[in-house]
């Protein structure tokens, strides 16, 4: 399914606060570790926002979204609150998760956010419950997956697409081929060039898209989410991107700066920003509009986080499960 005029430019003000969220949450996460707080692991997502961008708007409120460490972009892409998320950052009680779960555990399930995973993979295997209640109900949702290139090799993995293909599940399963796993490169760690070709051994579709590229990632998603509905179970999907910033806020960067900056030429906003300036749907004037009007929604966000209170620490047991 192609985009209209409108859908592309919600597209770019999806994107433009992704990446104004990264950065002020990178921001605060400084400023914190240098007053000798730690507000926990932080994975921005700089660079990958067409993926979840492409990926999210092919959805409905009501279909499924299971995350991964990082898992921002994810959840701004599918509805979620920003105030909440940024109030789960600094660990509020307004927050998405009450301030209980952090950059890596945020949940929404009335937009079927289902939370991300600090298990590397760990959210594979989960995204078969939802695939299998719409299946079980009859409805048409469909679950989407996210998981990076350390996560197509690990063992949950492989048993997951084994399920879901077995039992023709209503599961779409992205990998956000962003060429490293942590620090080790993908050709060290992934036996085939492409995790897309791993789709093979299952019996379901796989296809691998330019994930710089907002639309081709749209595209592709779309007959995914089709092909799930009418019933004929999951598709592997492989968007290739690049993270412009290190692993996570504790750890240095360690790739060569040709690289980088290699990457950086193909960053997925001001390429998109391009398309629509040439097709005249924007101009730069509204452009850089929009993007300010996301910087008071972000900058409301960061008031809102911290002007809200901690959680009480007699409430720390709700919802927990006896043992």
């Amino acid at each position: 399914m192609k985009a209209d005029a409108d859908e592309m430019k919600e597209m770019l003000r999806l994107m433009y606060t992704i990446r104004q969220f990264e950065d002020k949450a990178c921001e605060l996460y400084t400023a914190s570790w240098e007053a000798g707080n730690f507000l926990g692991a932080l994975h921005p997502s700089n660079g990958q926002e067409a993926v979840a961008v492409g990926a999210c708007t092919c959805l409905n409120d009501d279909d499924y979204v299971l995350s991964t460490h990082r898992g921002h972009g994810h959840f701004i892409a599918k509805g979620g609150s920003v105030p909440g998320m940024m109030a789960e950052l600094l660990g509020k009680e307004t927050g998405c998760s009450r301030g209980r779960g952090g950059s890596m555990h945020m949940f929404d399930p009335d937009k079927g956010l289902m939370g991300g995973n600090g298990i590397v993979g760990g959210g594979t295997p989960l995204a078969l419950g939802p695939a299998f209640a719409a299946d079980y109900r009859g409805t048409q949702q469909v679950t989407v997956c996210f998981f990076g290139d350390g996560a197509s090799s690990q063992g949950p993995f492989h048993e997951a697409l084994n399920l879901a293909a077995l039992w023709a599940l209503p599961v779409i399963y992205i990998g956000e081929a962003n060429a490293y796993a942590v620090a080790t490169p993908t050709s060290e760690g992934v036996s085939v060039p492409n995790v897309a070709d791993r789709a093979a051994a299952y019996g379901c579709p796989g296809a691998s898209v330019d994930g710089n590229d907002v639309l081709a990632v749209h595209e592709t998603v779309s007959e995914a989410v089709a092909h799930a509905r009418a019933g004929k179970g999951p598709s592997l999907l492989e968007a290739q991107t690049y993270r412009m910033t290190p692993h996570c806020m504790a750890m240095r960067e360690s790739r060569e700066d040709v690289e980088l900056a290699e990457w950086r030429e193909r960053d997925p906003i001001t390429r998109f920003e391009a398309h629509l300036q040439e097709k005249g749907i924007m101009t730069e004037a509204e452009q850089n509009a929009m993007n300010q009007q996301v910087a008071e929604v972000i900058a409301e966000a960061v008031t809102f986080a911290e002007e809200s209170p901690y959680p009480d620490p007699a409430d720390v047991a709700e919802g927990l499960w006896a043992t």
